[in-house]
């Protein structure tokens, strides 16, 4: 008998700890991780075109970008609950904290875990380039926090929008293609803002999904301020922007890249529909089509810039 429940309670424990480990893989919000994948991975193609490329700093880049953005869905989990944000209501997927799956107090380290991971391997990458990627790596740290947590939170006052084209477009790319190469070039920005529009409009659906939720407790996004119609508008917009600076590369691909391009450009074209005529709950679908269209345009260009 004694065995028989010591076995019961050992399995009870692993579930438990299957369940624990679940619940940090959901906070992680895995389905949005491409957004800081994809401009890292276009900055890698854009320094291998130029016939210059290391492995080494390559991961490292990768890491950063990761464990940030890691840091900020955890940090985004504990401060939405803090300030009410996380209610009985919400459309969005489950959050870690909110649910009672973590504790605030377990989610916060967490967040200071993965936050000083990205932090060391920034540190790591120093001997790339040179000590003024420490500025960057504070910028990154302080973006992290600042988008949620102090006085002035940015998600809370319409400034989240910016913040994403910045750290999920700009900094990511430039900066790996920087640590490459050690130069900065016109194109590098082009594409970085190209694929930055494109991740800002994951916060866009987010945001327009949420948007009585994120009135009633003053949670005053882009799409708040300016009201839905402004969000499908603000949508459309970053796509044709990151169309038209992509479409000078274009004239020089090669007829099968031309038509996969136009397959992206249909997936977009159904993604912007469904905007347009789902609600509620039904937009995490269209939530996870524009992660997925983000990364399919980084590996399409990456595809472009390797073969050319």
């Amino acid at each position: 008998m004694f065995l028989f429940l010591q076995a019961n309670s050992q399995e009870k424990k692993m579930k438990d700890n299957k369940s624990l480990a679940c619940a940090w893989l959901e906070a992680a919000r895995p389905r949005t991780l491409p957004a800081s994948i994809s401009p890292v991975l276009l900055g890698c193609a854009l320094a291998y075109y130029e016939g210059i490329f290391d492995i080494r700093p390559a991961i490292l880049c990768f890491l950063v970008a990761l464990f940030a953005q890691i840091a900020s869905n955890f940090a985004n989990d504990y401060f939405d609950f803090k300030k009410g944000a996380d209610g009985e209501n919400r459309l969005g997927p489950e959050r870690a904290v909110a649910q009672g799956w973590i504790t605030p107090r377990a989610m916060l380290i967490g967040t200071f875990i993965t936050l000083g991971l990205a932090c060391l391997s920034g540190l790591l990458l120093l001997p790339f380039a040179d000590w003024r990627l420490l500025f960057v790596g504070v910028a990154i740290a302080i973006g992290v926090m600042a988008y949620s947590a102090g006085p002035f939170p940015l998600a809370y006052n319409g400034l989240g929008d910016v913040c994403v084209l910045l750290f999920y477009g700009i900094v990511p790319l430039c900066f790996t293609y920087y640590i490459q190469t050690l130069h900065f070039s016109l194109l590098s920005f082009l594409l970085s803002v190209a694929i930055g529009l494109l991740s800002v409009n994951i916060l866009v659906v987010n945001n327009y999904r949420d948007y009585e939720q994120d009135k009633a407790v003053g949670k005053r996004t882009t799409i708040v301020l300016f009201g839905r119609r402004f969000g499908r508008i603000f949508y459309i917009a970053n796509e044709c922007i990151a169309l038209l600076l992509t479409l000078p590369l274009l004239l020089y691909a090669d007829w099968w890249m031309l038509f996969l391009f136009a397959l992206l450009f249909t997936a977009c074209f159904y993604t912007t529909r469904e905007l347009f005529t789902l609600e509620g709950r039904a937009l995490n679908r269209t939530l996870g089509h524009t992660a997925r269209n983000v990364f399919l345009y980084a590996l399409l260009l990456c595809l472009f810039f390797t073969t050319i």
